[in-house]
């Protein structure tokens, strides 16, 4: 038993400063990129948004909670529903900020593989969520 908490807090030690490096990052990215930037960037193409939404949220990695306030400032000054699906959904599931953690702590194949799997499901999602809605709201 003690051999293996032994263990586990030195790959603690060993991961933690990776962690607060990549939260610093991601804080830091969040306070100097408005959403006002993010309305910008959209073009309202329906192929084109959802694969900018999921490039621009897998870099803006964040957390549920604050996804759902940035995108409704984003629906408010524009942008459509399915750029703004493409971004939540990348924004939750990809991360291309924590890639290095991730890779350090899990392997540099499984992480690419995840958040490239991740990043595809995200503009598929949007769209099938558009399509879905469309059908339901006309």
């Amino acid at each position: 038993m003690a051999a293996t908490l032994k263990k586990t807090a030195t790959s603690f030690a060993h991961v933690f400063p990776i962690l607060i490096g990549v939260m610093l990052l991601i804080s830091l990215i969040l306070v100097l990129v408005p959403p006002s930037v993010y309305g910008a960037v959209f073009t309202g193409d329906e192929i084109l948004d959802p694969l900018i939404g999921a490039v621009i949220g897998s870099i803006a990695a964040g957390n549920p909670i604050t996804s759902y306030i940035v995108g409704g400032e984003l629906i408010d000054q524009g942008v459509s529903l399915l750029a703004v699906t493409a971004f939540i959904a990348a924004w939750v599931t990809v991360g291309v900020l924590q890639l290095p953690a991730e890779a350090a702590i899990l392997g540099k194949r499984f992480a690419l593989i995840r958040n490239g799997i991740s990043f595809l499901s995200a503009a598929l999602v949007a769209i099938l969520t558009s399509v879905t809605l469309e059908l339901i709201v006309p």
